[in-house]
């Protein structure tokens, strides 16, 4: 028990320290009542630094942790100043009023960190108005609005700084075709960094900071189930990226920062003490495409851009046959072992060229898999094009890249969801 403390300890030693270079700072942190935006509130607080949260939850939210109030105390607990204040960041006068209070309280703002951000991963018919004015409102019109209300404050900072919590501007069209509200609305806080950092060059540093993989966040666990966590990473790592960035002069600008990238030029070389559960594959984040070398095979896979799709002639195409072929190998390679190492059913509604419901069964006796209806009430259902689900079995196509890009959509019972993925190895090595 006493080694397994000390590796522990070690473990935190790896992670960024702190240096107390923001010590007196005061930050204007948007969203920052839980998540992220805590995160990185806490570790200016060490530092011991004035923290504006500026965020909507002043009463306990029956699903969603923590208030402004209860942040406060959190960050006067680990060194730090507080000063919360109720606001949503689509009202201009609430922001108005809680960057005069951070003024009259603090003396100024030395930098604003535009965390909040509503999301909605739902496609062009699926999303209501209501929704896209949201993430409009929020992320784009909010950041803008943010950001032009702190700059007469932040042009008196001696090392001033704007940091949106926003991925770099990527045109990969797998990255709008299922979601492209949130897109817009998310890369509107992207453009700010860009026109921003140019606008202000030599006097405000303006940069954006997005993770490599998925953040352990109430809005992620809400996304995915819980049974997601494990395939992310705490939102320390944000934390400790950001705080490398805000310690930057103010030349350093107009960068779309990547956590882990930031952090090894910081001399972090071991990740595992970020990860909910060390060792496990992590799930990779929005909006990042593999490596350059990768990127003509992913945009192939994805159909992102026709002249990266083959394609068949009407002579070619099958109105069933692949997916028929398909299941009939899952069928070939079902067993009692992997019914009982998996004990769930799972239901596959698929679209495009080869239309219909398909059912791998295994929960009961040997298992089984077909067409149709499952015999019982499915566990899981994923819904996907058919042409994906033929990648995504053959090994073409992980189900994580599949889901976080939104040709997966899955509803039910989210771990055995992720027992897929073990699944469709089973598959590989069987040569499906």
């Amino acid at each position: 028990m006493f080694s397994d403390a000390l590796t522990e300890e070690f473990k935190q030693f790896k992670m960024l320290q702190n240096t107390g270079k923001l010590s007196g700072c005061t930050l204007f942190i948007t969203g920052a009542s839980r998540g992220i935006g805590k995160a990185i509130a806490l570790k200016a607080a060490k530092d011991g630094a004035n923290v504006i949260i500026a965020a909507k939850t002043a009463e306990a939210h029956p699903k969603l942790p923590g208030t402004i109030y209860t942040a406060a105390k959190e960050i006067e607990a680990a060194g730090g100043k507080a000063l919360p204040c109720i606001v949503d960041i689509r009202d201009e006068t609430q922001i108005s009023k809680a960057v005069e209070s951070a003024v009259e309280k603090f003396g100024g703002i030395d930098i604003l960190v535009n965390n909040a951000s509503a999301i909605s991963l739902t496609g062009t018919l699926d999303t209501p108005m209501k929704k896209v004015d949201l993430m409009l409102g929020i992320n784009l019109r909010g950041t803008y609005l943010t950001s032009k209300l702190c700059i007469p404050h932040l042009l008196k900072s001696k090392n001033p700084h704007i940091l949106n919590l926003s991925p770099p501007l990527n045109l990969n069209p797998v990255w709008f075709k299922s979601h492209t509200a949130y897109t817009m609305a998310k890369y509107g806080m992207s453009m700010c960094v860009l026109g921003m950092a140019e606008e202000f060059r030599g006097s405000i540093a303006v940069n954006a900071l997005w993770p490599k993989t998925a953040i352990q966040t109430a809005a992620m666990d809400m996304l995915g189930g819980t049974g997601v966590a494990k395939q992310c990473r705490k939102v320390d790592i944000m934390a400790d990226a950001a705080y490398a960035i805000l310690g930057k002069p103010v030349n350093y600008t107009g960068q779309f920062v990547i956590d882990e990238d930031i952090l090894k030029k910081e001399g972090i070389k071991d990740f595992d003490p970020y990860a909910v559960v060390p060792g496990h594959p992590l799930l990779p984040d929005f909006f990042l495409d593999e490596e350059p070398e990768k990127l003509e095979k992913l945009m192939k896979d994805h159909g992102a851009s026709p002249a990266f799709k083959a394609g068949k002639s009407s002579s070619e195409a099958s109105p069933s046959g692949p997916i028929d072929e398909t299941f009939n190998m899952i069928q070939g390679i079902l067993s009692p072992d992997l019914v009982g190492r998996t004990q769930g059913v799972y239901r596959f509604d698929l679209s495009g060229q080869n239309t219909g419901v398909w059912y791998i069964d295994l929960k009961n006796d040997a298992g089984s898999a077909g067409s149709g209806e499952p015999p019982v009430k499915a566990d899981v259902e994923m819904s996907l094009d058919s042409d994906d689900f033929i990648k995504m079995f053959s090994g073409n196509l992980k189900p994580t890249m599949a889901f976080m890009s939104g040709k997966l959509k899955i509803k039910g019972d989210m771990s055995l969801a992720i027992k897929m993925e073990k699944i469709l190895g089973t598959l590989n090595k069987s040569k499906l």
